[in-house]
């Protein structure tokens, strides 16, 4: 990997993580936060690197969309498709390669289609967000190759609580001059073996136009000095009422939920998104400690989205999904061997989608994908490391209706087979080695197939190929862990190879706009390559004061021309320094980009930056209620940032935002 601007502080990161190895206490446990996401066992050691965000930590971290709330986590940057549309990218791979989960089920939307439509899951209103970096598709399909991102809430209550809880929150400020609101309500009366749960939420939020440094924003007549992003105002609200019946050993619940927002794109000064997803889901777990299966279960889920394109007053184009995503998983009991205890599951899922566009900038048909995937996966404890295998089989259907520029009606079918294997080492003293390897198959997407159209979001005419077949990868992720008692150093080295990526490549040709040229592009599968570093560490030098690291880089290539991978994020580094006394504490941190000079073709570089932000909050106590007030000073240089991993028709009209102050307080009783 090339050298870059920023080697002196990966040394310094470097050097952090030693100091934080060698100078702290050592722990006799792992600190790592128990994830639930690829976790259906219930381990506390996972060989899959992963990171949560909850409690006040989220509540700090949490910005108006997911792409925002996650892109400081290592390996994970966004879209940033403006501030209303902003997807997440893990490890250089986005779109249908990364998956969006909502408490473990699927989140229909038209995100993974066009970078213009944002992710439906308003974060005001979740407990807690988890990712996985690296391939998942064991247990969530050939989707997950990139990695997983699942948003937990309790809307469908998992614990029975004798009372009332809750929690109230108001934010003010920031680059948008955003003014938000939620309310979060959990009740239920009972004792374990019978009571009945309930939850409400409603979140709201109004954000004007986006404040940046000034810039010269592209322009049909050239360009124009601007110090604002145009038409990235928003508005949303949302809400949801669930309730669980609990049993001897388990639960069963429902719940209701409804989300709207209205967005300015960005891409054109005129056009704003008007998205609604309602959703509709049950879930439910049994579990006994006798019997050859200890555990069932279950979820259900029915989404209905909607967005239509408002071109001023008039409607443009209209998009449609109607989804179902099932899946149930048997624990089967501890099976006895010479080399010890074996646990494990197995486990159906089944999704369908049916989506539909109707306007002129319709470049997708309307089409059908139905997809059954049975999986197992098994843990044991051999030879002093924890293994974990599995397998995964899918039959997965995609069909087109045609139409006079798609062509005639057509359905293609796959069989994508995935295979996973990985162990983690305990060395002693706290140290920890971790390894993955996995076969993933992918189906192509509905528009990687299909697709035969003008795309506004990327501006460029994009045409799918109907013949493509599965996308294959084999990936391997090295890990290193130190866990201390209140620092820790994380290393990860990874590699993925695909034999046949489905990128879309530009192929020459032009196509015509009203008169105007645009590139075409295909979609065609080509051999490619990524891989990566991620570092991340944190020593609590004084009883009060906590030194923080992180570098992640990641570069990919398509490996017959040597052309790098599209919108890959360049060498990113953080340092930061946290504070407590008493009540109070701080964070002050700087983040930093390398210049991106690897890019794709018709591509332009992206300038190296460096952000400086701060945060001050203070812990609270009303009565029987706390609170937490908190105070954020982002970009305090008021620096001019560009996103390398945006497409390069937004990149121009959308920096990173601008200096802004915002403060809030989230109360709980």
């Amino acid at each position: 990997m090339r050298s870059f601007a920023l080697a002196p502080l990966a040394a310094a990161v470097l050097s952090l993580s030693a100091a934080a190895a060698l100078a702290a206490p050592a722990a006799t446990e792992s600190l790592d936060k128990v994830v639930v996401t690829g976790n259906p066992l219930k381990s506390q050691v996972l060989a899959q690197p992963s990171d949560s965000l909850s409690g006040d930590e989220l509540v700090l971290t949490r910005t108006a969309n997911l792409g925002d709330t996650l892109q400081g986590l290592p390996g994970v940057a966004t879209t940033h498709f403006g501030p209303n549309a902003s997807r997440p990218v893990i490890r250089g791979l986005d779109g249908d390669r990364v998956r969006i989960l909502n408490n473990s089920g699927a989140s229909v939307d038209a995100s993974n289609l066009s970078f213009d439509h944002g992710v439906a899951i308003d974060p005001l209103v979740i407990d807690k967000v988890e990712v996985l970096r690296g391939a998942a598709a064991l247990l969530y399909g050939g989707n997950a190759v990139g990695g997983v991102v699942n948003t937990l809430d309790n809307r469908i209550p998992r614990t029975l609580i004798d009372g009332l809880s809750g929690a109230a929150e108001l934010r003010l400020g920031g680059a948008s001059r955003d003014k938000s609101g939620a309310v979060v309500l959990d009740g239920g009366s009972g004792h374990a073996g019978a009571g009945l749960g309930w939850h409400l939420d409603l979140a709201g939020r109004d954000a004007g136009d986006q404040r940046t440094p000034r810039f010269d924003s592209p322009t049909d007549d050239g360009s124009e000095s601007r110090t604002t992003v145009r038409n990235s105002a928003a508005k949303s609200h949302g809400g949801a009422l669930g309730g669980s019946v609990f049993f001897q050993g388990g639960f069963a619940g429902v719940s209701v939920d409804d989300f709207h927002t209205d967005y300015g794109t960005t891409a054109e000064a005129d056009v704003t998104i008007r998205m609604q997803r309602q959703r509709l889901a049950t879930a439910g777990e049994w579990a006994t400690a006798d019997g050859p299966v200890r555990r069932v279960a279950w979820q259900l889920s029915r989404n209905r989205y909607e967005h239509v394109e408002m071109e001023g007053d008039e409607v443009g184009t209209t998009f449609k999904s109607r989804g179902t995503d099932g899946r149930l998983e048997l624990e089967h009991a501890p099976v006895a061997t010479p080399w010890g205890a074996v646990k494990g599951l197995v486990g159906v899922q089944i999704e369908s989608l049916d989506f539909s566009a109707l306007g002129e900038e319709a470049f997708v048909p309307n089409t059908r994908t139905r997809n059954t995937g049975v999986f197992l996966l098994e843990q044991a404890r051999l030879g002093g490391v924890d293994w974990s295998a599995g397998a995964r089989s899918e039959r997965v259907r995609v069909g087109s209706d045609g139409g006079e520029r798609f062509g005639p009606a057509l359905e293609r079918r796959f069989t994508p087979t995935s295979l996973a294997l990985s162990g983690v080492l305990p060395l002693g003293g706290a140290w920890s080695l971790s390894a993955n390897l996995n076969r993933t198959e992918r189906a192509p997407a509905y528009y990687e197939l299909f697709a035969d159209g003008l795309h506004v979001a990327s501006a460029a005419y994009e045409r799918g190929d109907a013949a493509l077949g599965l996308e294959r990868s084999r990936g391997a992720d090295l890990g290193l862990k130190w866990e201390g008692a209140q620092s820790h150093a994380h290393l990860n080295v990874y590699e993925t190879r695909f034999s046949n990526y489905i990128a879309l490549q530009a192929t020459g040709e032009m196509a015509d706009d009203e008169g105007a040229e645009v590139p075409v592009y295909a979609f065609q599968a080509v051999p490619a390559r990524l891989r990566g570093v991620e570092l991340e560490g944190r020593w609590q030098a004084l009883p009060a004061v906590a030194l923080l690291g992180q570098l992640d880089a990641v570069r990919g290539e398509n490996t017959r021309t040597g052309e790098p991978l599209p919108r890959l994020a360049p060498l990113r580094a953080m340092l930061g320094l946290e504070a407590r006394h008493g009540d109070w504490s701080g964070r002050l941190e700087w983040r930093g980009a390398a210049r991106q000079t690897r890019v794709a073709e018709f591509d332009t570089p992206t300038p190296g930056y460096g952000t400086v932000r701060l945060s001050l909050a203070r812990q609270l106590r009303w009565g029987g209620a706390d609170a937490l007030w908190f105070l954020k000073l982002d970009n305090l240089g008021n620096k001019l940032a560009w996103n390398a991993t945006a497409v390069p028709t937004i990149r121009g009209l959308a920096p990173q935002p601008g200096r802004s102050a915002s403060t809030g307080l989230q109360v709980r009783f």
